[in-house]
């Protein structure tokens, strides 16, 4: 079957984006297209696939983001940008609400956090604390700056939903071998934590943040946006940092821009960056992509961003 796309990336996050809406195939048969494209030893690679759909009376399109494994993802606010481009240009409109698959989110064509970078400003939430509900098992419905028993580790967890789930938890300094064994105990998905979640380490740097995330379904990755929200309101949360502030939140693959009202509503202002777009050819059953066709690259846009993401490296 033959897909057109654009890979694009949200702060560092990149995916293979399909205009879905008027394309029927099942959820299995999507899981297996996003394990075919998705595959970094593959011809187009990417942390998972994203899909714009078709909206409804209240949301002008819908977001769905399967992992690179094929998982469906409650959300994923670095891809949520990005679709929300291509539903902007689809529909000739600069804001909408976006249907996702357990909630919705806001978004708008933001101010550019530099000149020629696409930006889009994101909220969503409220940020859940009912760990119970992912479920977590033997560690207490409530967890905030606490011990996560099952886990193994004496370090301090603040446990958040965003939709999907995230264990964050401020380090002095971001020990990448600590961080992936703790994530791939989760990734296990071990009886106590059966959907298993997203584990992040956050260093504060003064007003800001810098974080570090093992994400379900993809592994330790340059840039999470969920994570990136979710540790900006455990910040809050926890007396760190500021409600209805700016709060600078650096990642490997760049920046965003947050905010966190005290109604748990958390906002992002990110790129929403073009890299190339191709056609491929997928394998349904075998899993595998080939014949790739690059229309073009978007060098101007590349450019832009990674000006940026060299500045917020220093």
């Amino acid at each position: 079957m033959k897909f057109d796309f654009v890979k694009c990336h949200g702060s560092g996050n990149d995916f293979p984006l399909i205009d879905a809406r008027a394309i029927d195939l099942a959820a299995a048969e999507w899981a297996a297209v996003a394990r075919a494209l998705a595959d970094r030893r593959g011809p187009v690679g990417g942390d998972g696939l994203l899909l714009l759909g078709q909206g409804d009376e209240e949301h002008q399109f819908s977001m769905v983001m399967y992992n690179s494994d094929g998982s469906e993802a409650e959300t994923c606010l670095n891809g949520l940008r990005c679709v929300a481009r291509l539903g902007f240009e689809a529909l000739g409109i600069d804001a909408g609400q976006v249907r996702l698959k357990t909630s919705s989110a806001a978004v708008v064509r933001d101010a550019e956090l530099a000149p020629g970078v696409y930006t889009v400003r994101e909220t969503a939430g409220p940020a859940g604390l009912d760990a119970a509900a992912w479920p977590l098992h033997g560690a207490g419905a409530r967890i905030v700056e606490a011990v996560v028993p099952p886990l193994g580790s004496a370090r301090l967890f603040t446990a958040v939903a965003m939709p999907n789930p995230h264990l964050v938890s401020f380090v002095d300094r971001v020990d990448e071998a600590e961080l992936v064994a703790l994530g791939s105990a989760c990734e296990a998905a071990p009886d106590w934590l059966p959907n298993r979640a997203n584990v992040s380490f956050v260093e504060m740097r003064g007003g800001d943040l810098f974080v570090r995330t093992f994400e379900r379904g993809v592994g330790l990755t340059d840039s999470c946006g969920s994570a990136m929200a979710a540790s900006a309101f455990a910040a809050c949360l926890t007396g760190r940092l500021a409600y209805d502030a700016p709060i600078t939140v650096f990642n490997k693959g760049g920046l965003v821009r947050a905010e966190v009202a005290r109604d748990a509503m958390v906002s992002l202002s990110g790129n929403a960056t073009w890299e190339w777009r191709g056609t491929v050819t997928v394998d349904l059953a075998a899993e595998r992509a080939g014949d790739l066709i690059v229309h073009g690259h978007c060098d101007a846009e590349i450019a832009a961003w990674a000006g940026l993401a060299d500045a917020a490296s220093r």
